[in-house]
């Protein structure tokens, strides 16, 4: 047996210092810094408007109906803490990652409420760290887990949408 077997499997878990949440605000702050000192180019009117605040909606509502649901199942929302149920319910019948993509709707949201095109590539970066730093190993515990429930779950539910 490897020495890491030996440890509890909280402590063999990624330890990360910067959570998805702070990820969005970095995101976000990135924007408005894109909008005011770089923006590329420049698209403004009702329908960027109005496209922005729907999907910022719809971001904070994935975020709320999934919270609530880890909450419901009275399993840890922090990456890689306790892990007490596999949510496959809710909106989780649609995506696997509800509140990333929740987070990332804001980001886009954000980004096409300012109006700026620089604002638009911070949400394909933020879904590659995410995915990288947090759903892959995310997955790799689940499926350590929960195994064929997981497994399962994956063949027909999207990680993203």
């Amino acid at each position: 047996m490897t020495e890491d077997a030996d440890q509890p499997l909280e402590s063999r878990r990624p330890q990360r210092v910067i959570y998805p949440p702070v990820w969005l605000v970095i995101g976000l702050i990135v924007i408005f810094a894109a909008d005011q000192y770089f923006p590329l180019q420049r698209f403004t009117g009702e329908l960027p408007q109005a496209l922005g605040s729907v999907a910022i909606f719809a971001g904070l509502l994935l975020l709320v109906l999934a919270g609530g649901l880890f909450k419901k199942a009275d399993t840890e929302l922090i990456p890689f803490r306790e892990v007490r149920a596999l949510v496959t319910d809710g909106v989780y019948r649609f995506t696997r990652n509800p509140m990333y993509l929740g987070m990332a709707l804001i980001l886009l949201g954000t980004a096409c409420t300012t109006g700026t095109v620089a604002g638009l590539l911070v949400t394909p970066v933020f879904m590659a760290i995410i995915e990288w730093r947090f759903i892959r190993p995310e997955e790799a515990m689940l499926r350590g887990i929960f195994s064929e429930e997981f497994d399962a779950y994956c063949s027909r539910v999207r990680r993203w949408f």
